[in-house]
């Protein structure tokens, strides 16, 4: 989310209560946002949802929000300035988040991301080299099970995940019966799709983990809009942060993206419509983060989820994936 990076207090409420007319009752955030994060920013994603949710119905929204995995950048966010996945930085993660959000309770909070090593955010293959002593998975559930027994949390997932955390997430909550993961939130569009769909997929169905795919930027950080096709655009987040989310601005992922659009035209399509289209049309999405900067973007985002594509154009998204197969 941008808001209160790019977007004020405001143009928050104003999305916010537009998406409201629209439908949409799934609100996610993190304690970090803004992103991309900082300490100046940092909790006023949260703060500016709850200013809103003062005038709505709490019941009838689903207000998602995540507390940070291992980072020893964004020390700032715990008052010893270690931040891990423990008993203790779930617990003072959660108030903090139920704080900013003036609410009693979280719907869904989820692990941002690992507190062990993983690879992420488009790094280089695993590397058992790297591995550092992690907090244990049984732990984390524990401290998960206290918020949820105090009726702060109603329901934990984890995001960012590879199948083998998925997995022993679920394998530790039936053997000692603590609370389930019931979603996974990772990145998945046009762009990114082997990761969940080589072995995920399997994992998370609903004949194994049965774990719901929260599917995160699904325009691949807006680039599959298009917008960066020809270079920069003045305002747009890739282009105000250099660096950040740069993997989508790979020489080989704009090729690809340029493609799709080249699809998406020919069907009469936006490259927005497209994208999202086809990420709601996946069988393991259940379902779908968009984020806007703009009421125009955030207009055209919510109209997307109102196209169904046809077989042909699944046909030939299928067959440029073979030839761009993960470009970013």
């Amino acid at each position: 989310m941008t808001w209160g990076q790019q977007n004020t207090e405001a143009e928050a409420h104003e999305q916010l209560s537009y998406a409201l007319d629209c439908g949409v009752n799934f609100m996610d955030c993190a304690e970090m946002y803004p992103v991309p994060g900082k300490e100046e920013t940092q909790g006023l994603t949260e703060k500016y949802i709850g200013s809103w949710l003062k005038n709505q119905r709490r019941e009838d929204l689903i207000i998602a929000s995540k507390v940070a995995g291992k980072s020893d950048r964004m020390t700032y966010l715990r008052e010893n300035g270690v931040v891990r996945v423990t008993k203790a930085d779930i617990k003072e993660g959660v108030d903090k988040i139920l704080q900013r959000l003036g609410t009693d309770y979280i719907d869904l909070l989820q692990i941002h991301w690992p507190d062990r090593y993983v690879s992420l955010f488009g790094a280089k293959q695993y590397d058992e080299s790297l591995a550092w002593e992690s907090v244990p998975f049984e732990e984390q559930l524990e401290g998960m099970k206290e918020v949820i027994e105090q009726g702060k949390v109603r329901h934990i997932g984890v995001s960012n995940e590879t199948s083998f955390g998925v997995m022993e997430f679920i394998r530790l909550s039936e053997q000692l019966g603590l609370p389930r993961m019931i979603s996974i939130q990772n990145s998945y569009s046009l762009i990114t799709r082997g990761p969940f769909e080589t072995n995920l997929s399997e994992v998370c169905s609903k004949r194994n983990c049965n774990v719901g795919l929260l599917a995160y930027s699904p325009l691949a950080g807006g680039s599959l809009s298009g917008k960066y096709n020809e270079g920069d655009v003045e305002g747009a987040r890739l282009s105000l942060f250099p660096g950040y989310m740069s993997r989508f601005r790979t020489s080989l992922a704009l090729t690809a993206i340029k493609e799709y659009c080249e699809i998406a035209e020919k069907h009469g399509l936006t490259p927005t419509q497209l994208a999202l289209a086809w990420c709601k049309s996946r069988w393991f999405v259940s379902s779908t983060i968009i984020g806007a900067t703009t009421m125009k973007q955030l207009k055209e985002n919510i109209d997307a989820f109102g196209v169904d594509l046809s077989e042909e154009i699944i046909e030939e998204v299928d067959n440029l994936n073979k030839k761009y197969r993960d470009p970013s």
